[in-house]
């Protein structure tokens, strides 16, 4: 570009689209703190995963796909049925710790497809069949959703500001849907076809 424009200013100035990268690109222009923890995977099983403090000590970044991303899964292993986004809750829960008032959190390269419901559990929230059991973590679960218990959320999100960042605007179901698009890519044809069918009917009750 400089052989094109060599009188031009250039401003270098790191970038991500809401998957892998986002969070380091984020700390590296601002000049923060990267953060190990040990969280949930998709498959229930422990893996490294990192968030991200800005350089102003307030706003906190967090990759999904860190704790509940596609590369903790293989062809034999992926199944939007049973992976969950619980590890996601539990970035989030430590950003709480450290008294984080503001989260940009970047949604793109997870395994999962559980609406958010296991990151909502490392956060207190409960989910009941109409049986009043408790319903095992994945997508798959969720068409025995009857009820959900908010009593004990961490009390800490009403003062946070969660910010999602991705690079598409597809809606949660229909033609264009996230389930129609997104979950092929996170397991077998018959496994993500039911999982739209379970997010339609809740989102239909």
């Amino acid at each position: 570009m400089r052989k094109v424009f060599p009188e031009a200013n250039f401003v270098h100035v790191p970038m991500a689209d809401g998957g892998e990268g986002t969070t380091q690109s984020l700390i590296d222009a601002t000049g923060g703190t990267l953060y190990a923890l040990n969280a949930t995977g998709p498959l229930g099983e422990t893996v490294e995963a990192s968030y991200g403090i800005m350089g102003n000590g307030e706003i906190a970044v967090i990759e999904m796909a860190s704790a509940s991303g596609i590369q903790f899964v293989n062809r034999d292993t992926k199944n939007p049925l049973v992976t969950t986004t619980y590890g996601t809750g539990e970035l989030i829960r430590a950003c709480l710790d450290k008294g984080i008032k503001k989260i940009i959190l970047g949604i793109g390269g997870s395994a999962t497809n559980d609406g958010g419901a296991g990151m909502a559990e490392a956060l207190g929230v409960r989910f009941y069949d109409e049986a009043g059991n408790t319903l095992p973590r994945g997508g798959g679960a969720l068409d025995r959703l009857h009820h959900i218990d908010l009593s004990w959320l961490d009390s800490r999100l009403a003062q946070v500001d969660i910010q999602v960042a991705c690079d598409v605007t597809n809606p949660l179901c229909g033609e264009q849907g996230h389930q129609r698009f997104s979950a092929r890519r996170k397991g077998q044809r018959q496994r993500w076809l039911h999982s739209w069918i379970t997010i339609w009917r809740i989102t239909r009750r």
